[in-house]
């Protein structure tokens, strides 16, 4: 396998994931900053030039963050980090569309359209006059998920699951690039507090900035 990765929040969830996971990916770093993503030779590898990707050993690629883990969950010996029973991975599943729906995505959208205009606003459509909106949005959804995490110590229950290593990858972004956390949010600063201090966040933040 060979893991296509960058800077960013997208990839440091896989990277984190296989960190959890106990997998080794071997890697090639694609300069997002530089454009490089979005040209040859990485649009041969995805042609809609998003990162990250994973290049399979029968040259199938598997692109989106999700499918990327759950394929590494799926093929490789270990503790599942989605669910060993269908119910355990009903609730990975139905915290993770929802995190990344409600908080994951505002948060990009509202990067992408202030902070972060000056790379993307000629790669994507970009709508400055939304970013401030999109940022409410995600605040407005941590009040819900603090409220979950008052009897939880983890997104589904008491162990991390892919659905909090998606949440906090995104989250601790935010945190960082102008979307700080309201300190009011108690049981979501515990939450990150016990996120941020397992292995797999300290390796996986070394190159995601």
């Amino acid at each position: 396998m060979k893991f296509y990765t960058s800077i960013g929040p997208n990839p440091r969830v896989v990277k984190m994931f296989a960190a959890e996971r106990g997998i080794e990916l071997p890697s090639e770093t694609v300069d997002l900053r530089g454009g490089d993503n979005r040209k040859p030779p990485y649009t041969n590898v995805n042609a809609f030039g998003q990162m990250p990707a994973l290049e399979l050993d029968s040259g199938v690629i598997v692109t989106e963050i999700t499918a990327i883990c759950e394929y590494l969950d799926e093929t490789q010996p270990g503790i599942s980090l989605i669910g060993s029973t269908a119910e355990e991975r009903s609730q990975t599943r139905r915290w993770l569309r929802w995190a990344d729906l409600n908080i994951c995505e505002p948060i990009g959208h509202g990067f992408r359209f202030a902070e972060g205009l000056p790379l993307f606003k000629e790669r994507i459509r970009c709508l400055p006059e939304a970013a401030d909106g999109f940022k409410a949005i995600a605040q407005d959804n941590i009040v819900f998920l603090d409220g979950n995490l008052a009897d939880n110590e983890y997104l589904t229950g008491d162990k991390v699951t892919l659905a909090d290593i998606h949440l906090f990858c995104f989250m601790d972004f935010g945190r960082n690039r102008g979307q700080s956390l309201n300190d009011a949010y108690t049981n979501v600063g515990r939450w990150i507090a016990a996120m941020e201090a397992r292995p797999s966040a300290v390796t996986s933040a070394l190159d995601a900035a």
